[in-house]
């Protein structure tokens, strides 16, 4: 069984296709209202940095999120 590794690839510049250009960082805030797609609306209580995030949906349910926050958008 192969295991499997995230790996860069490289940009031949003799290739017919543009590069991949990298998303952009999200950057959140305290107090800020997001929606997750599958826990839906929330507000971030804490922020630690730019690697994670902790979003309160109320009720009592916190989720810590890490970067890449592709399941996390501003609203």
């Amino acid at each position: 069984m192969e295991s499997s590794r995230a790996t860069t690839r490289r940009h031949l510049s003799t290739s017919p296709f543009k590069p991949r250009v990298p998303d952009p960082i999200k950057v959140f805030e305290v107090g800020e209202q997001v929606s997750h797609d599958k826990e839906g609306l929330g507000r971030i209580s804490s922020v630690d940095g730019t690697s994670a995030v902790v979003v309160d949906f109320g009720g009592g349910r916190l989720l810590r999120v890490v970067a890449p926050f592709a399941k996390l958008h501003n609203l």
